[in-house]
């Protein structure tokens, strides 16, 4: 396969596209929110043509903004543990551990399908991708050979749309019985997003293949194991990086950050402890 030609990813991989090309447009902004030169290149250099997933500016920047929060959440938390184990679940050809330079003694995992992992070796430099692991994530045997004794952090950037609910319940409950500790983010979905997405122009790529139904109580995940707690909720409406949005916008996530359940509804990351 030649070096520039693009991927052809079956419905659920290619959902990878609209997270990069949004990433890739935000960088094109006057003022990105995340600055992803890496995703930027990337569509570029594919000459992928982003213009058929019919992603506004709007979205872009959401795609852009909950990456950032993640990024943050991953970085805070190897300041704190400097020798933990990061993984990126459903990593697509994101960079992150690029932007979030993990430190020396800790180890980044970027976990896909075969078919995304050999599209990240093929197309990423190999500092954008220090450990990758080609598994389906429902298969519960791709954790059996990573470090059990150090505390973890996860994140996962829109992954949770296209498990089932248990898929997702199992996946969160064999990460914690394999680590001693960690923590688990993920962008989450209300089940507003979900029947919004399933109308929604720029969504409709992907509306045939997500499968989580949503929920609208944060907490709602503290029931899938009883080590698991709510660390943050993160509703992006509030966050300082709004104050860079254009304006209209900016005055729109100024109007929703007045009320939880409006800033609920849209761009929200959550942040588990265990």
């Amino acid at each position: 396969m030649s070096e520039h030609m693009v991927p052809n990813f079956p419905p659920v991989q290619a959902s990878l596209w609209l997270t990069l090309c949004g990433r890739a447009l935000d960088n094109r902004l006057p003022q990105p929110i995340l600055g992803d030169e890496m995703a930027d290149e990337l569509v570029r250099k594919l000459d992928y043509d982003y213009r058929k997933l019919n992603i506004p500016a709007s979205s872009a920047i959401y795609i852009a903004h909950r990456a950032r929060k993640l990024d943050e959440i991953a970085r805070g938390f190897f300041a704190k543990h400097p020798n933990a184990v990061g993984l990126d679940l459903g990593a697509g050809l994101d960079s992150r551990a690029l932007r979030i330079a993990p430190p020396p003694g800790a180890d980044w995992y970027d976990v896909d399908f075969p078919d995304v992992i050999e599209a990240r070796r093929r197309l990423l430099p190999a500092t954008a991708t220090p450990h990758d692991i080609a598994a389906d994530l429902t298969d519960p045997a791709w954790l059996a050979d990573l470090p059990s004794d150090r505390p973890v952090v996860t994140v996962a950037d829109g992954l949770i749309a296209f498990l089932a609910e248990e898929e997702m319940i199992s996946l969160v409950n064999r990460i914690i019985d394999h680590f001693p500790s960690g923590e688990i983010a993920f962008n989450g979905y209300s089940t507003f997003a979900v029947w919004a997405q399933k109308r929604f122009a720029g969504a409709s790529t992907i509306k045939d293949v997500t499968k989580f139904p949503g929920f609208d109580d944060p907490r709602t995940p503290e029931r899938w194991n009883p080590k698991l707690k709510l660390a943050r909720e993160i509703l992006c409406t509030r966050e300082p990086e709004v104050a860079r949005f254009p304006l209209g916008l900016r005055l729109a996530n100024r109007l929703s950050a007045l009320s939880e359940g409006l800033s609920r509804r849209g761009n929200v990351v959550l942040v588990y402890r265990f």
